[in-house]
């Protein structure tokens, strides 16, 4: 029984160093205004016209959640979206929905981007694929996962993103050299991450780097941090809860609903189970849960993580980043239904599941 915890706390522990030290590297780069800076950039050069605005919000939302975490597009992000959208003229609402939704559907190419990617390291190294290994099986399906989501994105939004407008003001006054800092700091650790470094090792130094020059230039910025130790609590709260389930009979029962295989339909049927059991649970107890019937496979691995990444965006509590999402929206003066979300969201889902994981077989 202890070498089980001992095992479990080993596995545990560098994603919640990284979860901590990449949190702190988001919340500086915010207060340094990159976010809102970068926003504003794109509205300025997108040169009055809606469509182009929007989809510069699509890069940067890819990016974000690429090398940063889906949290941070849906925390920080978002109301910058939606505060731009707004001094343009345009509606705010498309910005919004982009946000949440590439915030998940994105979360698939680094191993960073996502909690559930961390943890799928783990039993992905078991099968002899390390850090480039797993890039080199996500890619495709990742690339998909993002032109699925553009897509229903533009089908339900076009109207909406039609439209010119005048040239925005400048964003906020931000120290510039502190600005610049941050987004050379998150050059170099979407190198780190894309060379395989392991992502503590990598964010721990970025973190230490952007508090030593957020120290000098803007002391008055280092009080206005929060980290999310809640957020950790409750991780290692669902480790133990989730790990005492399995060997408590959960693992048996699950395994003959999941089945067996790599082919188009044993996979779909992993990725749909994982999305519809992140949609009802949270996507990181699903994943949990679900991944000791999946880990003979790198294929039915990254099933899981299809599913369980770019499904849940149907519920509220589908995943940490739409709960974090819907408070931000409601700072911002946004309201937008729990009804619109899961309509929507159900529509998107279909779509981006079925779609990367027909990928996937292509490209395991």
């Amino acid at each position: 029984m202890l070498l089980d915890l001992a095992q479990l706390v080993e596995r545990v522990a560098p994603i919640l160093v990284f979860l901590v030290a990449i949190t702190l590297v988001a919340e500086i780069c915010d207060l340094a205004g990159l976010f809102d800076v970068a926003a504003h950039y794109a509205a300025r050069v997108a040169r009055g016209r809606v469509v182009v605005l929007w989809l510069l919000v699509v890069v940067l939302a890819v990016a974000a959640t690429t090398v940063l975490s889906l949290d941070t597009t849906a925390v920080l992000l978002t109301p910058v979206a939606i505060t731009v959208a707004r001094q343009v003229g345009a509606a705010p609402l498309p910005f919004a929905m982009t946000t949440l939704w590439l915030a998940n559907t994105a979360s698939l190419l680094l191993p960073v981007s996502n909690l559930t990617n961390l943890l799928a390291l783990h039993p992905l190294s078991a099968l002899d694929v390390h850090t480039l290994g797993y890039i080199r099986l996500m890619a495709v399906p990742a690339l998909t996962a993002v032109a699925a989501t553009v897509a229903v994105l533009w089908l339900l939004h076009r109207r909406e993103l039609r439209g010119a407008y005048d040239t925005p003001p400048l964003a906020e006054p931000h120290d510039r050299l502190l600005t610049q800092v941050c987004g050379v700091v998150c050059g170099l650790l979407a190198v780190a991450f894309v060379a395989g470094v392991q992502p503590a090792l990598a964010s721990v130094p970025a973190a230490g780097i952007l508090v030593a020059a957020t120290y000098w230039r803007a002391p008055e910025l280092l009080r206005r941090i929060r980290l999310p130790w809640l957020t950790v609590i409750g991780v290692c709260v669902l480790f133990l809860v989730v790990d005492a389930a399995l060997r408590f009979g959960l693992e048996a029962w699950l395994r003959s609903v999941v089945g067996s295989g790599s082919r188009i339909g044993d996979l779909l049927r992993v990725s749909g189970l994982g999305a519809l059991a992140a949609n009802g649970i949270n996507n990181l107890p699903a994943y949990l849960a679900l991944e000791p019937t999946v880990a003979d496979s790198p294929a039915r691995l990254a099933a899981l993580l299809v599913g369980v990444n770019t499904g849940p965006i149907v519920t509220m509590w589908g995943s940490v980043a739409t709960l974090l999402w819907a408070q931000r929206c409601r700072s911002a003066g946004l309201e937008v239904s729990a009804r619109h979300i899961a309509g929507a969201g159900a529509v998107c889902a279909v779509v981006v599941v079925a779609a990367t994981t027909l990928t996937l077989v292509a490209a395991a």
